[in-house]
């Protein structure tokens, strides 16, 4: 008890479970049910109860996994760089050149199947790397504002996509929408379930992509760095690193983590280039990051999260009349609280937090009564 009130894991529990209140109240506001609405969401994210069939029970646990890949993926770039001290608002950016880069390769070159799929987004990677670089390298040499320069990159690379899809190249054929060529069957992502389950090789990405991000920051050189110059870039540069390389390298890999995340997008989701590619992942994938507390467990378990909240959303306006706008009602009352931990606390009268251990409290008494 004494551990579990002042850890920081609490704060979460407690800013979900004030999400899921605040959204009651709006629900009541509405006119709606707080039940209907809540178990319409658990139906559509969680387990279907109602089902005829157990396939159709257990679709609904693959749909949030399948919209929760990219917002993990996109999660662990931005965790990288809020790691480093570095504030990566371009998700949005580099996650459509990420999408620009996959879309051409998959709709352009006739190559075997895997192998086609490996090229789109390792051009994925390739693209949103070099847009966070731009970053990281102005930033390095300039001291350019990282929030500025995202923010306005953002800007460029949507309407560097827009322009493109008026462009023969990109431009479906015999299509009036702003929309390109379906990418070839080869260069789609697999299914690992069938129907009518929903999950395909992206969740093995977004794994693999944890598996790195956590091996990167903890077991690598050039992620001890990352974590010390993000910790303190005064002593980082005492002890002899470089915070012009750390900067550069850190927003490369965020952003190569991001055009992954585009890629998945294309290669997974729609299959083609639209204006609306990125969607609100650029930014949710911020929400993702916060939440779990910039570490690669936290974030892949969060991404899982707000994946629910995505598949159960659909399901809640459908069935229950809720706005799917209540689902970001949702994420922001986190986010808020998140963002004020003492707020939390003293909201319910907890006491202020430590980084104890349950192993270091017993240690601490087996001292006491040695000493008494």
């Amino acid at each position: 008890m004494y551990v579990g009130v002042r850890s920081s894991w609490l704060v979460y529990v407690l800013a979900f479970v004030v999400s899921l209140i605040v959204g009651a109240i709006l629900i009541v506001i509405s006119g709606a049910s707080v039940a209907d609405a809540y178990l319409a969401m658990f139906r559509g994210a969680i387990f279907n109860y109602q089902a005829s069939d157990v396939a159709t029970m257990f679709k609904p646990l693959t749909s949030s996994i399948y919209a929760a890949v990219p917002l993990i993926i996109g999660g662990l770039g931005l965790a990288l760089g809020f790691r480093a001290g570095l504030f990566n608002i371009g998700g949005t950016g580099q996650l459509v050149m990420g999408a620009i880069a996959a879309a051409y390769v998959g709709f352009t070159f006739d190559l075997p199947y895997g192998v086609h799929l490996f090229f789109c987004l390792v051009a994925a990677i390739a693209a949103g790397g070099f847009y966070g670089w731009i970053v990281g390298i102005l930033k390095a040499k300039t001291g350019a504002n990282e929030v500025i320069l995202t923010i306005m990159l953002n800007s460029i690379a949507t309407l560097f996509l827009a322009y493109l899809l008026t462009q023969p190249t990109f431009q479906r054929e015999g299509s009036s929408n702003p929309q390109s060529e379906i990418i070839a069957g080869s260069a789609q992502m697999p299914s690992l379930l069938p129907a009518p389950f929903q999950l395909d090789l992206g969740f093995v990405v977004a794994i693999a992509a944890a598996i790195f991000v956590w091996w990167f920051l903890e077991r690598s050189t050039w992620g001890f760095e990352l974590r010390a110059v993000g910790a303190n870039p005064h002593a980082a540069r005492t002890a002899g690193m470089s915070i012009a390389f750390v900067t550069a390298m850190t927003m490369a890999l965020s952003g190569a983590l991001l055009g992954l995340a585009g890629g998945i997008q294309v290669t997974s989701t729609m299959k083609y280039l639209t204006g609306d590619v990125a969607g609100s992942i650029g930014f949710d994938a911020i929400t993702v990051a916060l939440l779990g507390r910039n570490k690669p467990t936290g974030t892949f378990f969060a991404g899982l999260l707000f994946g629910a909240f995505k598949a159960g959303g659909r399901i809640m306006q459908a069935q229950a009349d809720v706005p799917i706008d209540m689902v970001l009602v949702l994420q922001s009352v986190i986010v808020l609280l998140i963002a004020a931990p003492p707020f939390v606390r003293w909201m319910f009268r907890l006491p202020k937090q430590n980084d104890m251990t349950i192993r270091q409290y017993l240690t601490l008494q087996a001292e006491k009564e040695v000493a008494a």
